[in-house]
């Protein structure tokens, strides 16, 4: 087929028609023209493909199929080759079941705890997020199949997530909410974009043509095709001009009659709609190209990798030398998960699963096992208390299997608070007190509050570890995997304590990201607030030593790139992975920024004993703010401390750069613009320097001595926030000169 030569032959009717689906999962097929129709299926981790009638909410049965570790999970293993894992193996199994485009990743920002969501996104920073979403997209792709990253863009609560609207600032949007979209289209080359159900700034993102055209296309380079959520399409005609290519579902009445009538009645140029056509003749070319008649899939081996992948995933957050687990000793299991475990989460990425293993089936007999709670309820059941500290006592270890119900997160519907149950906190906290040997095995796809934390001797959280959570779960415990996973979002003392809670989930439809760029540890950071668990933060069985941290080049403009070295040697008695965290820090800024900003990671593998060299490029990103004056990231010149960390407040090295910034910020200047403002205009800068040297009055030191002791900081901070007008007032020039002075500069 030839996308280009096909376009030539399609009626007006028929470009019309071909922006919107066939039915729920395919496009639509022009026999006449040979074209026929390809599939698409929600991920990402796991196929949701539904052979009978369609839905988006994983309410219609799918095929049985493998469920792995949902994204809460993958981010926290800081390793991009485990995205490549999964990304290849769900790319085998499309090509088996002839599936052309795979929904995900997801990359939304956890802006709060709440979003019912969050356990299909990556992460509360941007960096991490992009990273992980471009390592799956490019595996998932090298198998031919395309993947479609969503949901484009700000998407960040379920709460009328349909019809809301995230109202934020320039800088915000770019800084945060942006970059991991940005990732996938430049590192990762995804074919295909999800556009979000909600508006930005009150412009739905179905049609708004800053994000599909100017920021998209025009400033990423993005050459794929933009298909909607699911009914998220409000003008489809609008839509098509902004740059939006392909509306889903679709269906029998989806004949593109707004769209005809647009073009025939002139609001909508034919150009734009060709554009949109040939764009998705693009994507059906390409995948028939791509396709592999005879690809099988061998779904013991996905289970395998299933079961490996989740116990990657998973962060020890405590151990007070409980784990892992001796043998000889009697183990209780405690809790409904320990039987039946939540491994994924509700709504359309629900996987269809034979039989997921729990922990108790892959220990079989070994343990003593008592329910402890019932799950679909938050009262505590006497009985079950009962038989719980019975066995708790009995028992020399206790392991308590926890954690949020399906009831409690889901899509479609925000969280109402942080809590586990009740019941599950009040069993915790009796048999902890009772057994001091007590591990606590977490299950959810959030941070949750834990009242109980300084009660028990280790804690252990699988996130939603897929299906094989169970056996993954008992290889940590007994010590058959050493943990390795850290934390990709902080964990909170409370939900009062997150930045979005005074404005989650708005009023009216309208939310307002007032915390700014201060979302995650960037902001309990640079408040210095106290968390349960910090970004980054996970514990090994092993330890591991940081050591010659090097760079190599002290000074550097923002046009070089810095290479940054350090070895890492494992000092315990087993083999274990360090997570090596790189985030950089601003000495001294003019704008507010977060204390330091993850810029790199590395997952590295070693033995007892054994040292490895890490490095990492840095480029102007790794330096930059975005900065609106110039629509762009911009390099402030000045030191920046390059840290390598355990975790965002565990900083074990660093070491200072100086970084000459190349983009001159341009402003207008006026009488009111004041002296610490021109101090950042080169030419400004240098005109206040010259003018204090000529001074033949008083020297600030002296009038600071005149005024007391300590003074003299407190002229320099007055003078910096004089505007310039004061310069007349105060003899430094005659109005003329004033004027004569500011022409020059804004010219």
């Amino acid at each position: 087929m030839n996308a280009e030569q096909i376009l030539k032959e399609m009626t007006l009717e028929e470009k019309a028609a071909f922006c919107s689906g066939r039915d729920f999962w395919h496009t639509k097929a022009i026999e006449r023209l040979g074209i026929p129709s390809v599939m698409m299926c929600d991920g990402p981790h796991g196929l949701r493909k539904q052979e009978g009638e369609g839905d988006h909410l994983g309410i219609n049965k799918s095929i049985e199929t493998v469920c792995y570790p949902t994204a809460a999970a993958l981010a926290s293993s800081f390793d991009r080759s485990v995205m490549h894992r999964l990304g290849e193996a769900l790319g085998q199994e499309c090509q088996a079941e002839n599936v052309a485009m795979l929904l995900g990743p997801g990359l939304n920002i956890k802006r709060s705890p709440l979003c019912g969501r969050n356990f299909e996104y990556f992460s509360e920073d941007p960096f991490l997020a992009g990273e992980m979403g471009a390592a799956y997209v490019k595996a998932l792709q090298s198998r031919g199949i395309a993947a479609c990253a969503k949901h484009f863009a700000c998407n960040d609560q379920e709460t009328r997530r349909m019809s809301g609207s995230s109202d934020l600032d320039e800088r915000t949007l770019f800084e945060i909410y942006l970059p991991a979209f940005e990732a996938v289209v430049r590192k990762g080359r995804t074919r295909s974009i999800m556009c979000a159900y909600n508006a930005i700034n009150g412009e739905f993102c179905a049609e708004n043509r800053m994000l599909l055209t100017e920021i998209l296309r025009e400033k990423w380079g993005f050459d794929g095709f933009v298909v909607t959520d699911w009914g998220a399409v409000k003008g489809r005609a609008k839509g098509v001009a902004s740059g939006l290519d392909l509306e889903m579902p679709g269906g029998p009445t989806a004949t593109g009659e707004e769209i005809l009538e647009a073009v025939q009645g002139g609001t909508l140029s034919e150009a734009d709609l060709d554009k949109a056509v040939l764009n998705l003749l693009r994507f059906v070319e390409t995948a028939l190209e791509k396709r592999e008649d005879n690809a099988a899939i061998d779904r013991n081996a996905c289970r395998k990798l299933a079961r490996e992948l989740a116990g990657e995933c998973a962060v020890l957050m405590k151990n007070e030398g409980i784990l892992p687990l001796k043998e000889g000793r009697t183990v209780a299991f405690i809790g409904e998960f320990a039987d039946k475990p939540r491994y994924q989460g509700a709504g359309s990425s629900h996987i269809n699963v034979p039989h997921p293993v729990s922990a108790l089936e892959t220990v079989g007999d070994a343990v003593i096992y008592a329910r402890g709670y019932d799950a679909h309820s938050d009262k505590t059941d006497a009985a079950l208390l009962a038989e719980a500290m019975k066995a708790a006592k009995e028992a020399e270890n206790v392991v308590i299997f926890a954690g949020l119900p399906d009831a409690f997160e889901s899509e479609g519907a925000d969280r109402e608070h942080m809590r586990l149950p009740d019941n599950q906190n009040e069993l915790i906290a009796a048999v902890a007190a009772a057994n001091p040997n007590t591990v606590v095995v977490l299950h959810g796809g959030s941070p949750m509050e834990l009242l109980w934390l300084g009660q028990v001797g280790a804690l252990l959280c699988m996130y939603l570890g897929g299906e094989q959570v169970g056996p993954a779960t008992v290889d940590l415990l007994y010590g058959k995997v050493n943990p390795s996973g850290h934390l990709a979002e902080t964990w909170p003392i409370r939900l009062q304590d997150n930045p979005s809670y005074l404005n989650f989930p708005g009023e009216d439809g309208v939310v307002t990201y007032a915390e700014g760029i201060f979302v995650g540890y960037r902001y309990y950071d640079k408040k210095e607030m106290p968390v349960n668990f910090p970004f980054g933060h996970g514990l090994s069985y092993t330890g591991f030593a940081y050591s010659n941290l090097t760079v190599d080049k002290e000074k550097l403009t923002d046009r070089e790139t810095l290479t940054v070295s350090v070895d890492v040697t494992n000092t315990g008695a087993v083999a274990g992975k360090a997570a090596v965290q790189l985030y950089v820090r601003d000495v001294k800024s003019t704008v507010r920024r977060p204390l330091r900003e993850l810029r790199d990671f590395s997952k590295v593998e070693l033995e007892p004993g054994k040292t490895r060299t890490v490095s990492f490029t840095l480029d102007k990103r790794a330096f930059a703010y975005y900065e609106p004056k110039v629509h762009d990231f911009f390099v402030e010149s000045g030191e920046f401390v390059v840290e390598i960390g355990e975790n965002c407040r565990d900083i074990r090295l660093s070491t200072s750069v100086q970084v000459e910034g190349t983009t001159v910020v341009s402003f207008t200047i006026t009488e009111t613009t004041t002296i610490g403002q021109l101090m950042k205009h080169p030419k400004g800068a240098a005109f206040i320097r010259q003018m204090l040297q000529k001074s033949d009055g008083p020297s600030d030191a002296a009038q600071a001595e005149a005024m007391g002791e300590g003074s003299e900081k407190i002229m320099q901070s007055m003078m910096f926030e004089m505007p310039l007008g004061s310069l007349v007032s105060y003899g430094r020039m005659t109005s003329k000169q004033l004027k004569g002075l500011i022409a020059s500069l804004n010219a």
